[in-house]
């Protein structure tokens, strides 16, 4: 009879604390942030998606590339950002644009790889 005494507090303990609910670590995990809206990926298929992002003035695109090395030129013209020359995957690197117009780019490993940033 001594056993089951000095037993049931151990298991009714281990049941209140399991049935709390959440994590491991003391609380609910947070959910994952949501994706970035001003996001071109380039992707495994060689198409940029979506192929037209439309920002403010100021606003910055984050150009995401998958495991397929990508890059990203920009036609010449007045207020066009940087390209993103390389062969880059598995990483992002961001673009701000700071003047209103219509950017056009392609990726010079894959040119049929066509898109547009539209900066009102």
């Amino acid at each position: 009879m001594f056993r089951i005494k000095t037993r049931f507090p151990v298991v009714a303990l281990a049941g209140a604390l399991l049935g709390c609910g959440g994590s491991a670590y003391g609380g609910p995990t947070a959910p994952p942030p949501p994706p970035p809206t001003n996001t071109v990926a380039a992707t495994n298929a060689l198409v940029f998606t979506p192929a037209t992002v439309n920002v403010a003035v100021g606003e910055t695109v984050t150009f995401t590339f998958g495991s397929i090395a990508h890059n990203v030129f920009f036609a010449a013209q007045a207020g066009a950002p940087a390209n993103i020359d390389g062969n880059n995957a598995s990483t992002d690197v961001q673009r701000m644009f700071n003047t209103a117009g219509t950017y056009t780019f392609t990726c010079h490993i894959h040119p049929q790889m066509h898109g547009t940033v539209q900066v009102q």
